[in-house]
């Protein structure tokens, strides 16, 4: 699996504009933290988004390469594209990363297993695959609001599930000494890529918690 060379064009977006193509199409339905977005263009038309934000959790965070490196970790949180483009998204996806070498970022992905994917993007851009996450509940309200967007008192009886993800890995960056020191210091074992028939989701219909009582 490799990347093919890429039609169109790259720019960056501004978060108005990310957000404003994201929301309605993106299954999870929620506004990201955005520290960087890019676009593709096909005719001066957008035809995908691929967003780079901080993770909230700091146990994420320090859980990569440890608290040494935990100010280098950024999350591609999110990847969408229009519901008729024909071209496969992992040479944008490339071009983006490219473009974020500068910064010096590691770069941390998850594909839902709830959602029968496996990641091929991420394995034709040679991330690095490190196995998948716990399945764990989080706190669950009225909306669907994230846990840190409301307080204890607003929280009731609800837990809504968090199904198992793969995890995956990116360093980011033009050092090749960092990424050496990145890849000693990775708190996780580099195993064979997942492999499987993925599932897909129609553009605009978000998913839908998993919610139990407590």
């Amino acid at each position: 699996m490799g990347v093919s060379k890429m039609k169109g064009k790259i720019e960056l977006l501004n978060y108005e504009s990310a957000i404003k193509f994201l929301l309605p199409r993106h299954y999870s339905g929620r506004i990201p933290s955005i520290s960087q977005a890019f676009g593709w263009f096909l005719d001066d038309k957008l035809v995908a988004v691929c967003s780079f934000g901080k993770p909230a959790s700091p146990p994420l965070c320090n859980g990569i390469c440890g608290k040494e490196y935990s100010s280098s970790v950024y999350e591609l949180n999110r990847l969408c594209r229009v519901d008729e483009l024909e071209f496969p998204l992992s040479s944008f996806v490339a071009g983006c990363l490219r473009r974020l070498r500068n910064k010096n970022w590691i770069i941390v992905s998850y594909s839902d297993t709830d959602m029968n994917h496996h990641g091929y993007i991420y394995q034709a851009t040679n991330f690095l695959y490190t196995g998948q996450t716990k399945p764990r509940t989080d706190k669950y309200t009225s909306g669907n609001k994230h846990p840190r967007h409301y307080n204890d008192e607003q929280q009731g009886t609800l837990r809504k599930i968090r199904s198992a993800k793969h995890r995956y890995i990116y360093f980011c960056s033009n050092d090749k000494k960092l990424i050496k020191n990145w890849t000693q210091a990775l708190r996780y074992p580099i195993l064979p890529y997942p492999k499987g028939e993925n599932g897909y989701y129609q553009l605009g219909e978000y998913l839908e918690p998993k919610v139990i009582a407590v």
